[in-house]
């Protein structure tokens, strides 16, 4: 080995922690592990040439040790759970299979909570949320993107945006729990939601994951966006309240309930945090029915007020503090693992889980390095498998390219036909993709 080599192994060893605090959010995730359930996403990237498992295995080798919270094992403590850096073999590269975001038992896979699959032209990372969200999985992902690119011989890919050095230390800012560093409002607001609206469904086998994907092109989503005065984030939003609307509607339930949807905010869009940890927080714009109908004109406005009221940074600050506080206090802290575990799987399942009808996030535009763009040819993301019967949605661009991506573990799909049907009848040309035989 190289004097230079030896002296950048020494460096990444002496930054090296023994360990690793969960963050915030990341502290429920574990908390709700059953043997049918495990909080992973997905990221893919589609290439436009076949990929080449021996060398994305190089590149997974080289990438992620860049990556201290990633390549890490989740361990039990008497009071907390934590992450300790995982030296094991591993994780080592797959073909991919029909039904993603599968469970990851902590003790599984050498105790690695990622995954990386390939099929055809297409690279797949999926992670526990335990070790981040979206925008640090994406960070791993086009990383190893890039490390795989360059081995093949691709020059000039910048180190920007999602892509890191591989070569450098993570910075500080990097690995933090940026909640309790900007958890500092004077006020917690109180959190009191009515339960939502469920979808009623048919439950899939034992870990079947129901994918549909709408292909369409981001200039024809802004035209229909902008027709409505809109956003295409506020725009998709109320596509897809109008669908739920319509889906309670031909229930012919006696009772309406609210129609909500639960939204993951990046939290870095407004607190200045390179963290690759969790950093998001949910807001759940809805309407609620039993005021009366509502015209697509109608839920737009609603989701667009709601939106540019609470996407601020005085009131998601005032989020963060109010469940910064509880991990905070003392008599929280000294309370063993095991109860705390019950008490928050029970809160989740009887409050948290009800308080919206879908989930629906969008990662937005992305920006890739100008070396990497013309090997490009789209991005998907995937939520993952629903906590209880529902659908989730799972929105990203690049270049002239958006993608709706639907995850669900039930049979039916009027939902999801309810949405792409929207978006035509707005002029907007979908192409479908699915995992399953659709009808309808």
């Amino acid at each position: 080995m190289k004097k230079t080599e030896k002296k950048h192994v020494a460096a990444k060893h002496a930054h090296r922690r023994d360990w690793y605090q969960l963050d915030l959010s990341a502290i429920v995730y574990p908390t709700l592990q059953r043997r049918d359930f495990s909080s992973v996403y997905r990221l893919s990237v589609l290439l436009k040439e076949e990929v080449q498992p021996d060398v994305l295995q190089q590149a997974l080798d080289m990438t992620l040790p860049r990556f201290p919270t990633y390549k890490a094992a989740i361990r039990k403590g008497l009071f907390w759970r934590y992450l300790e850096p995982n030296d094991r073999p591993g994780p080592f590269v797959q073909k991919d299979v029909r039904n993603p975001c599968q469970p990851m038992y902590f003790k599984a896979n050498n105790r690695y909570l990622v995954r990386v699959y390939y099929f055809r032209n297409r690279i797949a990372l999926e992670a526990h949320h335990s070790l981040g969200d979206g925008t640090g999985g994406m960070c791993v992902l086009m990383t190893l993107t890039a490390t795989y690119l360059r081995l093949l011989g691709v020059e000039g890919i910048e180190n920007e945006g999602f892509v890191l050095d591989i070569h450098g230390m993570p910075k500080e800012e990097e690995l933090e729990d940026a909640y309790m560093r900007y958890a500092n409002a004077k006020v917690c607001p109180p959190r009191m939601e009515e339960r939502s609206y469920r979808v009623r469904g048919t439950a899939e086998p034992f870990y079947t994951l129901n994918i549909i994907d709408g292909i369409m092109s981001v200039s024809e989503v802004m035209t229909a966006a902008k027709r409505y005065g809109a956003t295409i984030t506020e725009y998709l939003n109320a596509v897809l309240l109008q669908a739920l609307l319509t889906k309670q509607e031909q229930d012919h339930r006696v009772h309406l309930r609210p129609v909500k949807i639960a939204m993951p905010v990046n939290l870095r869009r407004f607190f200045p945090s390179v963290t690759l940890r969790n950093f998001i927080t949910m807001i759940f714009p809805g309407v609620d029915p039993r005021l009366g109908d509502y015209t697509f004109e109608e839920i737009v406005i609603q989701v667009r007020n709601y939106m540019r009221y609470y996407l601020n940074e005085k009131l998601l600050r005032g989020d963060i503090t109010t469940n910064a506080n509880t991990q905070r206090n003392p008599f929280i802290r000294i309370v063993p693992l095991f109860v705390k575990d019950f008490v928050v799987r029970l809160f989740y399942t009887k409050v948290q889980d009800r308080n919206s009808s879908a989930g629906l996030t969008n990662m937005g535009k992305m920006n890739v390095p100008e070396g990497m763009k013309d090997y490009i040819e789209r991005f998907d993301i995937y939520m993952g498998q629903p906590f209880s019967r529902r659908t989730n949605c799972a929105i990203i661009s690049f270049g002239d390219t958006l993608t709706v991506n639907f995850a669900s573990s039930i049979v039916e799909t009027d939902v999801e036909r309810y949405f792409f049907r929207r978006l035509v009848r707005d002029g907007i040309h979908v192409k479908i993709e699915s995992n399953r035989n659709m009808e309808g």
